[in-house]
C-alpha cells in the first residue's frame, strides 16, 4: 500500500505470521464410507494454522490471521489454536457468516476410497479481503506464510493474496505453499496460472513434484525451478524420494536466513523411513520444520532435514498436529552423517524424550 511505512525486523511481534482459513474437522470413529460411519470426533484443520501451531510448539512466536463465524465452532477453532501458544488476537469474528466445517473418512487421502465433504462455501474466511485485512494492520512478523488454498476461496481472498505478495519496502520474507486443490476452485482452468503467478511473487515456495505436474504440466525438480525463477528458495517435495531445494540464486535483501546460509544452489535431502499412521498434515509439518530452521539461519540441508523430522512426527500420529521432538534432540538427528540419516526408521512415539530412535 502506498504510504505504508517500511517494516523492519525490530518491528516484528512474531517470528511467523500465518494467514488462511481453518475449519472444524469431523473425524470418523472407524474406517468406512461417510454414509456408514456412525459418529465423529471433533478436531481442527487448516494448512496455515497447522504451520502456526507446529512452529509455536517448536518454540517460535507465531500469529494466525483469519476470520471465523461468531459461533461455537469459531470459539473452538480460536481456543484450540491459541492453546498451542499461537497469537490469535488478529482473528476476526463475522456475525453474518459461519465457520467452515468438513467431514472426512479415515482412509488414505491418496486412494479413491477417501472421502471429504466440505461445508465452507460462504464461510467467514471466504470473505477475507484487502479491505478487512489490510497489510498495514496485520501483525508484524519476520516471515509471512500463505498458501494457494486461500486463493481458491473467493475473488476477495485472491485479491488479498495479491496485496500481501506485492513488492514493497520492508516486506517480510513471504513463504508460499502452492497447495493445489482443484476441487476448491470455481474455475479450475484458471487455477494453474493464478498459482504460478502468486508463487513467482514470493521469496520461499513449497511445491510438491506431483502437484506441479498436475497444475503446470512441469515434470521434475529442475523444470519446476525453471518455471519459478524469481523466488530465492524453491523447495520441491518429492514424497518418499525426499526434497530438492534450490537456494541462493537470488537472495532477498533483509529476509531472514536467505543470504549467507546456502552452501550449494541445489541440495537434495532424502526422506526418512517412517512407519506411517496417517498421512494428513505432513506437508504443513514439513513447511513448519523448514521455516523453523530458516529462522535459525541453518544451512539448506539442515532446513530440509528439520522439515523431514517435523513431518515424521505428524505421520506417526492419527491427526494433523502433534508435539514435535525437542529441539536439541532434533538437532542431534539432523547432524548425523548421510549414512546414519539413511538408516533411521521412525515409528509411533519416536518424539518422546525416553524413546530410542530405531535404525535399519
Amino acid at each position: 500500500m502506498s504510504g505504508t511505512p517500511a517494516r523492519t525486523d525490530a518491528d516484528a511481534t512474531a517470528d511467523v505470521v500465518c494467514l488462511g482459513e481453518s475449519m472444524v474437522t469431523f473425524l470418523p470413529s472407524r474406517p468406512g464410507r461417510l454414509a456408514d460411519v456412525p459418529s465423529f470426533g471433533r478436531g481442527i484443520g487448516g494448512a496455515e494454522s497447522n504451520v502456526a501451531c507446529a512452529l509455536a510448539a517448536a518454540g517460535h512466536r507465531t500469529a494466525w490471521v483469519s476470520r471465523v463465524g461468531a459461533d461455537g465452532f469459531g470459539d473452538h477453532l480460536v481456543d484450540t489454536v491459541a492453546g498451542y501458544g499461537v497469537d490469535t488476537s488478529a482473528v476476526q469474528r463475522d456475525p453474518a457468516r459461519p465457520t467452515g466445517i468438513y467431514f472426512r473418512t479415515a482412509t488414505d487421502r491418496a486412494t479413491d476410497v477417501h472421502e471429504v465433504a466440505y461445508y465452507r462455501a460462504g464461510s467467514a474466511a471466504s470473505a477475507m479481503s484487502p479491505v478487512n485485512l489490510p497489510y498495514a494492520e496485520l501483525p508484524a512478523g519476520r516471515i509471512l506464510h500463505l498458501s494457494g488454498i486461500t486463493a481458491a476461496l473467493s475473488a476477495d481472498c485472491l485479491a488479498l493474496l495479491h496485496e500481501l505478495t506485492a513488492p514493497r519496502a520492508g516486506r517480510p520474507l513471504v513463504s508460499f505453499d502452492v497447495n493445489h486443490r482443484p476441487g476448491l476452485w470455481r474455475d479450475a482452468d484458471a487455477s494453474p496460472a493464478v498459482l504460478l503467478d502468486l508463487a513467482r511473487r514470493c521469496d520461499l515456495v513449497f511445491v510438491g513434484e506431483d502437484e506441479a505436474e498436475e497444475a503446470w504440466g512441469v515434470a521434475g525438480a529442475e523444470a519446476i525451478r525453471e518455471a519459478l525463477p524469481e523466488p530465492a528458495v524453491v523447495v520441491v517435495k518429492r514424497g518418499a524420494e525426499g526434497a530438492t531445494v534450490f537456494a541462493g540464486l537470488r537472495p532477498a535483501p533483509g529476509a531472514p536466513g536467505t543470504a549467507g546460509a546456502e552452501d550449494r544452489p541445489v541440495t537434495h535431502v532424502p526422506a526418512l523411513h517412517v512407519d506411517v499412521v496417517a498421512p494428513v498434515g505432513a506437508g504443513d509439518a514439513f513447511a513448519a520444520g523448514f521455516l523453523s530452521a530458516t529462522l535459525r539461519g541453518l544451512p539448506v540441508r539442515d532446513r530440509a532435514r528439520h522439515g523431514h523430522l517435523m513431518a515424521a512426527a505428524v505421520l506417526t500420529v492419527p491427526g494433523d498436529l502433534t508435539e514435535p521432538p525437542a529441539r536439541d534432540r532434533a538437532d542431534r538427528l539432523v547432524a548425523l552423517d548421510d549414512a546414519a540419516w539413511g538408516r533411521l526408521r521412525l515409528g509411533p512415539g519416536w518424539t518422546g524424550d525416553d524413546q530410542e530412535v530405531r535404525t535399519q
